[in-house]
């Protein structure tokens, strides 16, 4: 076997270099060296130092009040040592006084106590890992309040320090549910804002962005009741006109109008003529998609007997539309459709402000008997950054929330990607690069009327006052 192993084997002319060693003679190592533990019961203090290092590592505050009673403790006495410190974690559960008067007790103590034991030890290994990821959560969000307002000061360097701390508390916590999860998306949006600006402020719709949309149309129930909604409305506004012509803002796959195409069919009369035209910026990669979307919605047309024609209007900004460009007849009856669109209108800056009002303004010229707006319920369109951070926080904690109802787990994920897109532009960019500028139903309703129009719904809904 070698040097090493005939070496070993010297000391004993009786037993051969590959025989294993008896208990008796590891025990007697173990004591030789100083350890009172049995070799027989390494493995159960083996388990337990296991136990003991989880317990450290998730519970640093405690280490400090145990230091002194390990400088007086006997580290030889390797298996009380270890019980010595688990009691300290754990300490057992005291006995009622009122229970000592039974003759009984010893007897139920010797064949219930070790299942009572361990279930009183694991339910307390889960209160301890329980109270440790809520109060690494509450942590988190104190800090990112706290970096957050060091961002508006300007001071990036305890930003930055500040994101580094977060990192590292983030992998006490789970990060695939709850305020772990928040704190994921939120953490690296801030650190993208202190250490990579405007990194990931796309300013237009692209191909991707439309990939990311379907799946969180698909994954959550808000654009489906939008939908719904506004087909509803737009129903009711049509009834009685043998031509309708629809000019939507965000046609995104044609998922909204599939379902009015199949409600026009079955309307009393028999259907009218429905025109749709739809704004949309134009393809990176040089194709036509919103013709190749025209078709697919012209053959369900075609299906259920709906006269159908179908036009696309490229345009990188709704403020770029004139009215001319949309062929709008006088003899038909105009609805407006504009599904998490006007918000990106929005701006701090004179410029940027105008073009809302450009829009509104070349809308209420077409005298459409409709218009549906849906927008964010949010107020993220403010100038100082904490106050944006801190309503962006809570409401995004709302949305990941409500995600968690999806039993649809690859849309689920696509569509987070998609929600954290959405909070970086929020939190990560300025000027015209930040778009997502979602304001609540109280300025909107102010917005709208200012501009000529009067509400249908008060929630949801507005009409052209004529």
């Amino acid at each position: 076997m070698g040097p090493y192993d005939s070496a070993i084997s010297t000391g004993s002319t009786t037993s051969s270099p590959s025989s294993a060693a008896k208990p008796s003679e590891i025990d007697g190592l173990l004591a030789g060296a100083g350890y009172k533990v049995r070799s027989t019961v390494l493995h159960q203090v083996a388990q337990r130092l296991e136990r003991l290092e989880t317990l450290m590592v998730n519970a640093p505050s405690e280490i400090s009040q145990l230091a002194s009673d390990v400088l007086h403790c006997n580290p030889s006495d390797i298996a009380s040592w270890v019980d010595s410190m688990l009691f300290e974690f754990n300490p057992p559960v005291s006995i009622p006084s009122d229970l000592s008067d039974f003759s009984d007790l010893t007897y139920i103590d010797s064949v219930v106590s070790p299942a009572i034991n361990q279930t009183v030890c694991n339910n307390s290994w889960l209160t301890v890992v329980t109270a440790m990821k809520e109060d690494s959560g509450i942590r988190l969000v104190h800090m990112m309040m706290t970096c957050a307002e060091s961002v508006q000061r300007g001071d990036l360097p305890l930003a930055g320090s500040l994101i580094e701390e977060m990192q590292t508390l983030l992998t006490r916590v789970n990060t695939g549910c709850g305020i772990g999860k928040v704190a994921r998306y939120f953490i690296d949006a801030l650190s993208r804002r202190v250490f990579t600006p405007q990194a990931l402020c796309a300013t237009g719709w692209s191909n991707e962005n439309e990939i990311l949309y379907h799946h969180f149309y698909e994954a959550c129930p808000y654009l489906k009741f939008a939908h719904f909604t506004a087909n509803q409305a737009i129903l009711e506004a049509f009834d009685g006109h043998d031509c309708v012509h629809i000019v939507d803002f965000n046609l995104m796959h044609g998922l909204q109008w599939s379902a009015l195409i199949q409600a026009l069919a079955l309307r009393p009369g028999g259907p009218p003529l429905l025109r749709l035209t739809v704004i949309g910026p134009p393809s990176p990669d040089g194709r036509d998609s919103l013709r190749e979307i025209g078709l697919r919605l012209a053959e369900l047309a075609r299906s259920v007997n709906v006269r159908f024609a179908f036009r696309g209007v490229a345009a990188s900004r709704l403020e770029d539309v004139k009215p001319w460009m949309l062929q709008v007849s006088p003899k038909e009856a105009v609805a407006i459709n504009s599904i998490m669109q006007l918000h990106r209108l929005l701006g701090s800056g004179p410029t940027r402000v105008s073009a809302i009002e450009t829009v509104l303004g070349w809308i209420r010229s077409l005298n459409p008997k409709i218009v549906t707006v849906v927008e964010q319920e949010a107020n993220h369109n403010q100038s100082k950054f904490l106050d944006r951070f801190t309503e962006a926080l809570y409401y995004y904690s709302t949305m990941f929330d409500s995600l968690e109802a999806c039993s649809l787990q690859p849309e689920k994920a696509v569509a987070e990607i998609y929600i954290q897109r959405e909070i970086c532009n929020v939190l990560c960019c300025e000027g015209s690069a930040r778009v997502e500028r979602h304001e609540p139903l109280a300025k909107w309703r102010n917005r709208l009327g200012a501009a000529g129009f009067r509400p249908l719904n008060p929630n949801h809904l507005f009409i052209h006052c004529p």
